[in-house]
């Protein structure tokens, strides 16, 4: 359903990912876990081309494009089959939370306002946030800003949402709200690649994690292989620190 090959991508003459594919099919939850400067984000940038590779292609839902050279109408084509959340929110702060969901499926999807509306309050609801729908995000917390997020990154029907690191601006105490409304998308059967640091997530509700480390993928196994048994001598000693944080 989604098939990355052979992405690669520099800044300032050193290369960020190295020659990286990745496939994924429909329904598959793929946590991509690694090291601060791994690459893990810079992925996620060149797969939804805010940022352009240096090489590589990419199909998604049997269209292809080379991801270096793709024309505008294309990236538009695609984006359109994917939705994105931020670490950040990036929410409109001048909007309330239904004016956030519903201002894509308008402007990109052009869709009559009555349908948004009715699409974006339904979104709302599944992310617990319909009471919520005409707060503006300097009245929601955290977990609630990121909850609207996740709401508009699912409005337009997306094949596949892609995460990054959606809960490490929040506070710990607000991390479970928003995990729970992801284990709720997999339950779905939404596609999604998760770049994340929780690794109890990626144990229970991934179909497979993927190690990054130096622009490289370096192991993809099954959760219980991976966080159990790993393969690789990089494996052990990234989970190896994990426990070592924890003491």
């Amino acid at each position: 359903m989604l098939d990355i090959k052979h992405v690669s991508k520099g800044f300032d003459g050193q290369e960020v990912l190295r020659d990286v594919s990745l496939h994924v099919d429909k329904g598959d939850v793929i946590a991509i876990l690694g090291p601060s400067g791994s690459g893990k984000t810079t992925l996620l940038r060149c797969v939804s081309f805010l940022e352009k590779a240096d090489r590589g292609e990419m199909t998604l839902d049997g269209m292809t494009v080379d991801m270096h050279s793709a024309r505008k109408r294309q990236i538009l084509a695609l984006r359109k089959k994917m939705g994105f959340v931020f670490q950040s929110y990036n929410l409109f702060a001048n909007k309330n939370a239904l004016k956030n969901v519903t201002e894509g499926l308008i402007v990109a999807h052009h869709m009559p306002r009555a349908e948004a509306v009715e699409i974006a309050e339904r979104c709302l609801s599944k992310v617990g946030m319909w009471d919520k729908r005409f707060s503006y995000p300097h009245q929601l917390s955290g977990g609630q800003q990121q909850r609207v997020a996740i709401a508009r990154a699912i409005a337009g029907d997306p094949d596949v949402v892609l995460f990054d690191e959606p809960t490490s601006a929040l506070d710990p105490e607000l991390v479970g709200e928003v995990l729970q409304v992801m284990r709720e998308l997999v339950q779905d059967g939404m596609t999604m690649l998760v770049v994340t640091h929780e690794m109890r997530f990626a144990r229970q509700a991934a179909s497979e994690v993927v190690l990054m480390d130096g622009g490289l993928i370096v192991e993809r196994s099954k959760p219980a292989d991976f966080f159990d048994h790993p393969a690789t001598e990089r494996a052990r000693q990234f989970l190896n620190l994990l426990e070592h944080d924890k003491e």
